[in-house]
């Protein structure tokens, strides 16, 4: 059953939690301007949320209901532990419904060997959300050393936009960003609830303007297949084609392939770069992770 609501103790309970986090902690950009408020302003909640303004506003004020939906993203965004979750969940009176949890992801045995056969070809397995779950050394040759990113930072559309050298090797930078938030509003549509997809929808929204106008535009891209252009402070320019092979599992991870045309400059460039990195890059794999 659902127990009694207290509004006014949730409003001020959001209002006290928001005052104590920190803006840069939560990968909200640095600002000249001196802050008003303590923590988080309630715009920066409610995007970080993906919820609005108003909506969030007259949550603080006790004047409409949480659904459980928008409570799962409020706690992420909030970052709660479990006893202020709980807290938050009976102020809501809703201690009959707990967020669902969601299975581990879990890189296959067979996919982690693949990666390490591939000894000249770039190649990622990419979980939900685009999180980036395992990678070859060729890999973290083109792009970077993924094991040097915080594994909750290690996200293949949040490196696109917020890694300066990873969005200055993209050639057409706008063109694969935008394609990549396209991806990304599909897996939207298959999983609308997903708390931490709302996060990374509210951090890029508050972080980046082109973000922001590409999501609202709701444009969705599946397509497996299609052609990089990077620029490599290393070997200079690079065309790669860029094949996604969906797994048969049903687990929603995806194996991501950079082959380059043999007898190509950029071939001879890969390689040269593959062979350069090969010993003192190992295969990596992120630590298994929620969806």
């Amino acid at each position: 059953m659902t127990s009694h609501s207290d509004p006014r103790a949730l409003g001020a309970f959001l209002r006290v939690r928001r005052a104590q986090l920190d803006p840069l902690e939560c990968g909200l950009p640095e600002t000249d301007s001196a802050r008003k408020v303590t923590g988080l302003r309630r715009e920066e909640v409610a995007r970080l949320a993906a919820i609005s303004v108003d909506y969030y506003t007259r949550l603080e004020q006790g004047r409409v209901r949480a659904s459980a939906p928008v409570l799962t993203t409020l706690a992420r965004a909030l970052r709660l532990d479990d006893d202020q979750q709980k807290y938050l969940y009976e102020l809501a009176g809703r201690t009959d419904v707990h967020p669902r949890r969601r299975p581990v992801q879990r890189v296959r045995p067979a996919m982690r060997r693949l990666l390490a056969q591939l000894t000249h070809t770039p190649a990622l397995v990419l979980g939900k959300r685009l999180d980036i779950l395992a990678w070859n050394p060729a890999a973290a040759a083109l792009y970077t050393d993924f094991a040097a990113v915080p594994a909750g930072r290690r996200n293949y559309l949040r490196l696109m936009f917020t890694d300066p050298a990873i969005r200055a090797m993209h050639r057409e930078w706008a063109h694969d960003a935008r394609d990549a938030v396209a991806a990304l509003r599909m897996e939207a549509a298959a999983d609308p609830d997903d708390p931490d997809l709302a996060r990374l929808v509210g951090e890029l929204t508050i972080q980046d303007t082109d973000f922001r106008t590409w999501w609202a535009e709701h444009r969705v891209n599946s397509a497996t297949y299609g052609t990089k252009h990077y620029h490599h402070p290393l070997v200079g320019d690079l065309t790669l084609d860029c094949d996604t092979w969906a797994g048969s599992d049903g687990s929603g991870q995806r194996l991501m392939v950079l082959t380059a045309e043999p007898g190509s400059p950029s071939h001879d460039a890969l390689r040269i770069l593959t062979s350069w990195t090969a010993e003192r890059v190992e295969p990596g794999q992120a630590k298994d992770r929620t969806p």
